[in-house]
């Protein structure tokens, strides 16, 4: 839920303990504590007095009284200025570990049927070998019967040459060694040649998972025709997962101290630089990064804003990214605290510090009391 549907509720609440007649007791229950406090109460009632009352005043600056900012949770700091690292923010996308995803592929046409557990779903868990389908080779019926042709030529070859054997054994020590030798030879060659002929006609090949993961996705159903080189399972590690991100300035890989991402919802992301590509991508550098957070909750494909800091400072106010807003203009902009209930909107000059945080460059002095919490709830008084 969103600051402004939070002080949505918050005032709907309000309105409806101060307007609202008193209901009485049931069964003897005292919900005298359920009641809203008076000097809250008062704080949005238009027919409370001034003094009482949260509101904007005419020179833009807020009058809220301690209680409203007590019930919406207002808290502040002491502006400090001093060097911080001066950070970049890049497009990036996660992707799978290169060190622990792998491909399942075919290097042949042919039928897909499902392995012995079923055609593995997305989300399950495979290990290392696990057979995950069965692919019947495709073949023409032309080639299947020159395939049984050639069979039938090397089982007659086969034969004769077995017979030629056991007969110059029958005859060791009349017929040379060697002879013998080269009879054995030729027969054991056929054998393979006939078993790997063999193999060939109606032989089913067992599609193996080439690491330990999770399936990532699935590109295949039971019966389905499939091509040379089709990718039919993608499994990934969740613990290693990793994010490529685009730089279109290629020295910035050389300067990287540290980097984060956001994730909404979560908050930063924690990321481990690995190294940068030498070769531009769409007139971009790729970026490596690996998550520090093991499982943590991303999908291979999802988009996301990476901070990266870089050993370059810049002067500034470190501040939480939830003390920003947006003025009328909609520049950006930080609530100060001048006096025990009155706020002023002040605009800044922000950039991003890491995934959780930003500097403000320009706009603040050391000393005053900047807004961290609250601060979307405060603007939506009017």
């Amino acid at each position: 839920m969103n600051d402004a549907a939070r002080f949505t509720l918050f005032l709907a609440a309000l309105l409806c303990g101060a307007w609202s007649a008193p209901l009485a007791a049931h069964g003897g229950e005292d919900h005298s504590h359920d009641i809203t406090p008076p000097e809250v109460a008062q704080a949005f009632d238009p027919r409370a007095p001034e003094a009482a009352r949260a509101r904007r005043m005419p020179d833009g600056s807020l009058f809220v009284p301690k209680a409203v900012q007590r019930a919406i949770g207002v808290r502040h700091l002491v502006a400090e200025v001093r060097d911080m690292p001066l950070s970049v923010r890049l497009n990036g996308r996660v992707i799978a570990d290169p060190a622990s995803g792998g491909r399942v592929q075919v290097l042949q046409p042919g039928r897909i049927a499902p392995g012995p557990g079923g055609l593995p779903l997305p989300g399950q868990r495979v290990v290392r070998g696990q057979v995950l389908a069965l692919l019947h080779p495709a073949a023409s019926s032309i080639e299947r019967g020159n395939q049984q042709d050639r069979l039938a030529d090397l089982e007659a070859a086969l034969a004769i040459a077995e017979r030629r054997h056991a007969r110059y054994l029958q005859l060791e020590g009349v017929v040379p060694q060697k002879d013998i030798d080269a009879a054995r030879d030729e027969r054991d060659a056929l054998r393979k040649r006939r078993a790997a002929v063999a193999a060939s006609l109606g032989t089913t090949e067992a599609l193996r998972a080439p690491i330990s993961g999770v399936i990532g996705a699935t590109h295949v159903a039971a019966g389905q025709v499939v091509d040379a080189r089709e990718v039919l399972f993608e499994i990934v590690d969740p613990a290693r997962l990793a994010v490529e991100a685009l730089a279109y300035d290629a020295a910035l890989a050389g300067t990287i101290r540290a980097a984060s991402a956001e994730l909404p919802g979560v908050g930063a992301l924690p990321l481990t630089f690995l190294g940068g590509g030498r070769v531009l991508r769409e007139q971009a550098l790729p970026l490596l990064f690996r998550i520090g957070t093991p499982n943590a909750p991303v999908a291979v494909g999802q988009p996301l804003a990476v901070i990266v800091q870089t050993h370059a400072a810049q002067h500034g106010v470190a501040l939480p990214a939830a003390a920003l807003v947006k003025n009328g203009s909609h520049a950006s902009a930080v609530w100060i605290r001048d006096g025990a209930e009155r706020f002023v909107l002040r605009a800044v000059e922000a950039q991003a510090l890491d995934a959780a945080g930003v500097v403000v460059a320009a706009g603040l002095s050391a000393g005053e009391r900047v807004v961290t919490a609250g601060a979307g709830l405060l603007s939506q008084i009017r």
